[in-house]
């Protein structure tokens, strides 16, 4: 498995539905729960279930397990564990809430510039 691949997937899989702030922090040298975290953020529940499903589509498509999805009944956060990859779909307020970017700062940025449209 790639975990480079993986978060390739995911980053077009949101792109496609139009997800927002799209980043992703290499997380390889702070933490042992994955090599890559993804956040991105969407305006309504409505697009934060199509952008999750897109991206499990995707990586079921590619032949990637999906090993755990957290959240889908809130719909203000969700994440979807790919082992290797964590994607984080927020709502919009709520990503400015947790911050995750500062949480994790230590972390290098993922240059996705490629991957987006």
């Amino acid at each position: 498995m790639d975990s480079k691949e993986q978060l390739k997937i995911a980053v077009e899989a949101a792109d496609s539905k139009r997800g927002e702030d799209i980043l992703a922090l290499d997380v390889r040298k702070v933490s042992l729960l994955a090599d890559y975290f993804m956040i991105c953020s969407a305006n309504s529940e409505r697009q934060i279930q199509a952008i999750t499903e897109e991206i499990i589509e995707k990586q079921e498509e590619n032949n990637y397990e999906v090993k755990r999805i957290e959240g889908k009944e809130g719909g203000k956060w969700i994440l979807i564990d790919l082992g290797d990859v964590i994607v984080h779909v927020f709502h919009t307020p709520e990503r400015s809430f947790y911050n995750l970017e500062k949480l994790w700062s230590d972390a290098p940025l993922v240059d996705l510039s490629e991957w987006l449209d």
